[in-house]
């Protein structure tokens, strides 16, 4: 409850990230992201805040043939971590429709950007790539590398959020959008792309595919 106290607008940034966490974990993943977020709706229709941005994911399309991915092709979640985060979605819809409370979710594709960690296990790829090749390592890829992602900046994602907090459109209430770059690359791309920037020859390890990873991630970003 404290933590809305006197707050005009909620941007609701924290989770448990991390498909593979969710799949050793789903109990932890389910209480931080489902609960969490539940308990932080409830706290913010209390305090009377005027608006809450959730950061869903990319992750609630599951894997599909058909891209790119639209808010309006049926979801498939193939993680408990992307069930936690579609099930929030759901929970920020009805608190608009049921209470009134402005909801935005906004599907985050593959984050990128400075200061991003890349010490834990669950760490995003791009900077565990960067930490290997940094430590002479290889960059471990599960999979062929022919997958692909919409790799999405940083700063694309925080003017995302700026949007809707200023938006006067009614019709985003409830709502979800993708938020996202609008092209994908391969992982086997992306260290194509590292070599040429540090000007070295990079040998990766490639790995058996890892449960619960999807093959190809491409957002259609026209609806925001």
């Amino acid at each position: 409850m404290k933590a809305t106290k006197g707050i005009d607008i909620v941007l609701h940034e924290a989770a448990l990230g991390s498909v593979q966490r969710s799949l050793n974990k789903p109990l932890e993943s389910n209480s931080v992201n489902v609960d969490g977020t539940l308990n932080l709706l409830k706290a913010s229709l209390e305090n009377k805040v005027s608006r809450f941005i959730y950061a869903s994911s990319s992750s609630v399309y599951g894997d599909s043939d058909t891209l790119p991915k639209t808010e309006e092709m049926p979801l498939n979640p193939k993680s408990i971590y992307a069930l936690t985060k579609l099930t929030a979605e759901y929970y920020c819809r009805l608190f608009f429709e049921l209470y009134g409370l402005e909801t935005i979710s906004l599907r985050y594709f593959n984050v990128f950007g400075k200061r991003q960690n890349p010490n834990s296990t669950y760490s995003a790829v791009i900077p565990r790539f960067l930490k290997n090749i940094i430590q002479d390592k290889p960059p471990v890829i599960y999979g062929d590398g022919n997958q692909s992602r919409d790799f999405t900046y940083i700063d694309n994602v925080i003017y995302a959020n700026y949007l809707t907090t200023i938006s006067d459109n009614p019709a985003i209430f409830g709502n979800f959008y993708n938020v996202a770059c609008g092209n994908n690359v391969s992982l086997n791309e992306i260290i194509k792309i590292i070599e040429k920037l540090l000007n070295k020859r990079i040998i990766s390890e490639y790995k058996k595919p890892r449960i619960g990873d999807i093959k190809h991630s491409l957002a259609s970003i026209d609806k925001l």
